[in-house]
């Protein structure tokens, strides 16, 4: 009778101790990226190490990817299952080794989701005029596709924060990292209705200076945004799998394919290493690789 998987992962943390001579610390991390590969095997009935096949884990890097996992988090990930399962083959507990085969995570990065402008534009125009809360729920959407911030830092925008004489918006990014964002006159109209007309009616001793507000006058939260996002988006007939940074994917693969330049992409969507922003430019390859599959006549 086969034993549990995580029995298996203990007698490899142990060997890691004793035999490796690893550092606490690393054993510890090996023992928590293990334990979340556990718990999507068991939601997946795959309770035997014989049922480990490489595309159980590929699916499972694939996962930690869409979580929006770091780049490092998945290749530590990777890392430890990798080991895990030499470890297995060394002990005799599986016949094939398939390690080998796994290849980097980066190959496995799906394209994020990009909608084309019609379709974009589809949901910015899903709210309608008839509904309470259609200017709080206009302007949020067309600043989500008018600057690409994330859900949180809308959430975390504050008036003060918005410059629309000017047509600017200051934005605290992950690390409290500031950026300042150019907003378009749409999203400023949008926005600026929605602070003349609505939000006073709103606004209550806890909203503070939160630029949106619930309808009990409290700052919405992120997830908050999401829910309404995905909301219109299926009222729109969006692709089911579209989220709030879909609109960040269109942002920055629209503004490339009009022309702006990567370095001023990676600056408005506040990203580190400017490799993370050339993943828009590679969306757009793709785009152009499936015209001419499409349309070359020896394809």
């Amino acid at each position: 009778m086969a034993l549990p998987l995580g029995h298996y992962v203990k007698s490899f943390l142990g060997y890691l101790t004793v035999e490796a001579g690893l550092s606490e610390n690393t054993v510890l991390a090996y023992g928590r990226d293990l334990k979340s590969f556990l718990m999507y095997c068991k939601s997946g009935n795959i309770s035997d190490l014989q049922q480990i096949t490489p595309t159980v884990v590929r699916d499972y890097m694939r996962v930690l990817t869409l979580d929006q996992k770091s780049e490092g988090s998945v290749k530590r990930s990777l890392a430890a299952i990798r080991m895990f399962l030499r470890f297995a083959k060394l002990t005799g507990l599986v016949e094939d080794d398939f390690v080998g085969v796994l290849e980097s995570p980066k190959i496995w990065q799906r394209l994020p989701t990009i909608c084309n402008k019609q379709q974009v534009i589809d949901l910015l125009t899903a709210p309608s005029p008839d509904e309470p809360f259609y200017l709080r729920d206009k302007a949020m959407l067309e600043l989500l596709y008018a600057t690409g911030i994330r859900a949180g830092e809308l959430a975390g925008l504050k008036s003060s924060d918005l410059n629309l004489d000017i047509g600017y918006l200051r934005c605290l990014g992950k690390g409290r990292k500031e950026r300042i964002i150019p907003v378009g006159k749409v999203a400023i109209a949008a926005t600026a209705e929605y602070l003349t007309k609505l939000r006073p009616r709103l606004a209550g001793s806890l909203s503070e200076d939160f630029l949106l507000l619930s309808r009990t006058g409290r700052p919405m939260s992120r997830i908050e945004i999401w829910r309404l996002v995905k909301k219109y988006a299926i009222r729109a007939g969006m692709p089911r799998n579209l989220t709030v940074h879909t609109l960040r994917h269109c942002f920055a693969t629209h503004l490339l394919t009009g022309g702006a330049d990567l370095r001023s992409v990676q600056e408005m969507l506040g990203h580190v290493d400017i490799a993370t922003t050339q993943i828009y430019t590679h969306v757009d390859q793709e785009r152009l690789r499936e015209i001419h599959r499409k349309f070359h006549p020896r394809q």
